[in-house]
C-alpha cells in the first residue's frame, strides 16, 4: 500500500476544500474558480499553486456526515495528494437544487444517511458519470435488512439461522407466525428463546430480543444510543404483532460486538465494543466517547471483510461480527461507515482513497503518475518531550527449558552376537542400525541375558564394569513386562577404529 508524499515532495502545502455552487460560478474543474475556499492550515504565500487540472472529488452527503470530525480528517490527508482538489456539496444544494446544478466531479463519495435524497445522487451519477466510490444502486438494497441477508448468503458467508416474516397481503405465504410461551415458528421454521426479531428496514434500529421463562422472560429492547443508554429491558414477552420482521437465532457472544470497517477489498479495521444486549449502559471513556477496544481480525474475518465490501460494491463499508461457538457471523451490513477516533486510520484510509482515485482517474487524464513507493513508515509520535518513534510491538520467540531428559546409556559392545545382530538387519548398508520391533529387542535381551550369565564368574575390574552395564541392559529391556509403545529402543553403531573421542558431554559425566 502507497502512501502519501512529504510536504517537500509534491503535496499541496494548503489543502483545500470548495464549498457551494451558485448559477453563476464556473465549472469546478476548471482553473478560474469563483468558490468560496475554507482554509484547514495557514495558507503559505509563497507555496506553489497546484497544477491546472485537478481531480475533483465530490462529497455528496448530509452535513453532519460531511463535516463530521472522521470526515474532515481523511479530507484534510486526501486533499495533500498534489492533483486531488476536493469539493463538499452543501446540503442545500443537495436536497433544493436540480442534479444539473449540482457541482461536476470526476469522482463522487457519496452515501445515503437519514434524510438524504438517494434518488437523486443516483440521478446526478447517470448524468455526470463520475467514478464512484461507493455503488449507489446497491445503497438501497443495504436500508432492507431482507436484502442484506440475502445477498450475504449467495456469497458464502456465515450469518445466523434466520426466517422472515413478510407481512404483505400479496404474499400470504410469508406471514406464518405460531408463537408459543418459549418460542415462535415463523413459515414453518422454529426459533426457541432467546432470540432476535429485527425489523426489516435497516434504519429502524429497535431490535428486540426476547428471553426464555427459565431465564426470567421479557425482552430486552435495543435502539441507537440515547445518551448512556442503548438499550432497556421490558417484561412484554410477546413478538410484535403489526410490521416484517426477520427472526433469527441469539448467538452467544463474550458480552462484546466486533465492528469491522472496510477501505476497499483488501483493508479492514476492527474494533470491538460492550454489547447493548447485556445491561444496555453504553460504556464512555473520559471525553464521553463509547469505549472501543481494538481487535485483530483471523484470516477466515479478513476473508469475509473482502467479500463484505465487494458483494455490496462498497469502497468504504462498516458492518458487524458476532463471534460466537468457535465461528464469527455477520449481522449486519452498515454501509458507509468511518472509524470514530483513530489517527492511523485516517492515515490509511486517505492514502488507500487516493491511489484509488489516482490508479483509476490519472491515465484519463493524461495525469503522470504512478503509485509512490518509499522506504518504511517509520511512526513519529508527539510526546512531552518532543516527537519520537513509536513502539508498534515487541515480538518474542521463547522456548521454555523444563524438558524430560532422554534415559539413555551408552556401551561398547565386541562380543561376536552382538556382530551378528547388526549383519542380520543390514546395520553395514549404513553404519548404523535402529531395532524398534518387539522381536528385534527380544533378541538383544536374549544376548544380554546370556552374556550375563557368561561373565557371572569373573571377578576383575573391567569385567565387573562391562557385566554391570550389561545387567542394565537386561534391566531396561525388562522393563513393563512385554514391548509395547515408542518408549525404548537399541541403536548400534558400527565403529571399525574403536572408540571415538569423547564428546564434552561424555567428559563432564
Amino acid at each position: 500500500m502507497s502512501s502519501l508524499t512529504t510536504a517537500g515532495e509534491g503535496e499541496s502545502a494548503a489543502p483545500r476544500f470548495f464549498v457551494g455552487f451558485r448559477d453563476d460560478e464556473t465549472d469546478f474543474r476548471g482553473s478560474n474558480m469563483k468558490t468560496d475556499e475554507i482554509d484547514f492550515f495557514e495558507d503559505d504565500e509563497e507555496s506553489e499553486s497546484p497544477p491546472e487540472r485537478q481531480i475533483v472529488v465530490g462529497i455528496c452527503a448530509m452535513t453532519k456526515k460531511s463535516k463530521s470530525k472522521p470526515m474532515t480528517q481523511i479530507l484534510e490527508r486526501l486533499c495533500k495528494f498534489d492533483y486531488i482538489t476536493v469539493v463538499i456539496m452543501g446540503e442545500d444544494v443537495i436536497l433544493n437544487e436540480p442534479v444539473a446544478n449540482w457541482p461536476p466531479c470526476d469522482c463522487l463519495i457519496s452515501f445515503h444517511s437519514k434524510g438524504f435524497p438517494l434518488d437523486k445522487a443516483v440521478a446526478y451519477a447517470k448524468l455526470r458519470s463520475p467514478f464512484l466510490i461507493n455503488d449507489l444502486n446497491m445503497q438501497y438494497y443495504i436500508q432492507d435488512r431482507r436484502e442484506v441477508y440475502r445477498i450475504l448468503q449467495e456469497e458464502g458467508i456465515d450469518l445466523p439461522r434466520y426466517a422472515v416474516l413478510n407481512r404483505d397481503p400479496d404474499k400470504p405465504d410469508e406471514c406464518n407466525l405460531v408463537e408459543g410461551e418459549d418460542h415462535v415458528e415463523v413459515n414453518g421454521a422454529v426459533f426457541p428463546k432467546p432470540f432476535v426479531e429485527k425489523p426489516v428496514s435497516a434504519e429502524d434500529h429497535n431490535v428486540y430480543i426476547y428471553y426464555p421463562t427459565s431465564a426470567g422472560g421479557g425482552s430486552q429492547r435495543l435502539f441507537r444510543k440515547i445518551g448512556s443508554r442503548s438499550s432497556v429491558y421490558s417484561p412484554e414477552s410477546s413478538v410484535r404483532k403489526t410490521g416484517s420482521y426477520i427472526y433469527e437465532e441469539f448467538m452467544p457472544t463474550d458480552g462484546t460486538d466486533v465492528k469491522v470497517y472496510t477501505v476497499g477489498p483488501d483493508y479492514a479495521h476492527a474494533e470491538a465494543r460492550k454489547s447493548p444486549a447485556l445491561d444496555g449502559k453504553v460504556e464512555r471513556d473520559s471525553e464521553g466517547k463509547e469505549i472501543r477496544y481494538p481487535v485483530m481480525l483471523t484470516a477466515m474475518e479478513k476473508l469475509v471483510a473482502r467479500k463484505v465490501c465487494v458483494a455490496f460494491k462498497q469502497t468504504v463499508c462498516g458492518f458487524d461480527l458476532l463471534r460466537a461457538n468457535g465461528h464469527s457471523f455477520v449481522c449486519d451490513v452498515n454501509g458507509f461507515s468511518f472509524v470514530k477516533n483513530s489517527m492511523k486510520y485516517y492515515d490509511d484510509c486517505a492514502k488507500i482513497l487516493g491511489n484509488i482515485v489516482m490508479r483509476e482517474l490519472a491515465p484519463q487524464f493524461q495525469i503522470p503518475w504512478s503509485i509512490p513507493t518509499e522506504a518504511e513508515d517509520i511512526p513519529i509520535v508527539p510526546t512531552t518531550s518532543g516527537t519520537m518513534m513509536e513502539l508498534r510491538c515487541v515480538i518474542a520467540v521463547i522456548r521454555h527449558g523444563d524438558r524430560t531428559p532422554k534415559q539413555k546409556v551408552k556401551m561398547e559392545v565386541k562380543h561376536p552376537r552382538f556382530f551378528e545382530l547388526f549383519e542380520k538387519y543390514d546395520g553395514y548398508k549404513t553404519g548404523k542400525l535402529k531395532l524398534k520391533k518387539p522381536e528385534q529387542l527380544q533378541e538383544v535381551l536374549d544376548i544380554a541375558r546370556l552374556l550375563v550369565q557368561e561373565q557371572g564368574g569373573h571377578n576383575d575390574f573391567e569385567m565387573e564394569e562391562r557385566k554391570s552395564k550389561l545387567e542394565q541392559l537386561k534391566t531396561v529391556l525388562e522393563m513393563y513386562g512385554h514391548f509395547s509403545g515408542i518408549n525404548r529402543k537399541v541403536q548400534l553403531t558400527y565403529l571399525p577404529h574403536g572408540h571415538p573421542k569423547p564428546s564434552s558431554e561424555d567428559e563432564g559425566k
